[in-house]
């Protein structure tokens, strides 16, 4: 399906970039994966406590090892750790509010908007604004012209693939039990960094 997996031409991507800004997201039009890894690595101050959703971009780019890494408090790690059935109270606020959440999202559409979807919830508080700060790693193949295309690529493209991945580490698929659309954020809590390659799903 080239349709989803192919980078959006640079038009495309400028004509997003420029709608989320009016929008209120930050943004900035990357290269690639090395060049996000790099500016991720410059937004976080070392010490924060950053979160990093579950994410093929990030997993693939190196970020997520980056964040999980001993340079900040990785929240991610720590939660693994802890007994869910005792500590399941901790665990949601820990995931719910850290300084920073990290990961990518479903499609952004050049009317500036982003399309999260979850089988599980837990990145869902912290991206609609749980966080203090999000950063958003997003691979050019997910910009689409509007709204119905943002829905069909996640419904025929990244669902399919999220659900091969799911059951292949939990043993069972995904599902778009939760939808999160942002239309607009107050500035300077959101940083979308838009690749001009395609990573991820």
């Amino acid at each position: 399906m080239t349709e989803f997996t192919d980078a959006a031409p640079a038009e495309s991507l400028e004509r997003a970039a420029t709608a989320l800004k009016e929008h209120g997201f930050g943004v900035e039009i990357l290269d690639d994966a090395a060049a996000a890894r790099d500016r991720v690595g410059e937004l976080i101050p070392d010490g924060a406590s950053v979160f990093t959703s579950a994410s093929e971009t990030t997993r693939l780019s190196g970020i997520e090892e980056d964040l999980n890494g001993r340079r900040y408090e990785a929240v991610k790690p720590r939660v693994l750790a802890m007994d869910r059935a005792t500590r399941a109270d901790d665990i949601r606020r820990l995931v719910a509010t850290p300084d920073f959440v990290v990961g990518s999202v479903a499609a952004v559409t050049e009317t500036g908007s982003l399309v999260v979807a979850s089988g599980s919830g837990s990145q869902i508080p912290a991206y609609g604004g749980g966080a203090g700060r999000a950063i958003w790693v997003v691979g050019a193949q997910k910009v689409v012209p509007d709204m119905a295309t943002a829905l069909r690529r996640l419904e025929e493209h990244a669902l399919p693939l999220e659900s091969a991945r799911a059951q292949a580490v939990y043993g069972q698929p995904s599902a778009i039990n939760r939808l999160l659309v942002l239309n607009a954020e107050a500035p300077g809590r959101v940083t979308v960094l838009l690749l001009r390659e395609a990573i991820g799903f």
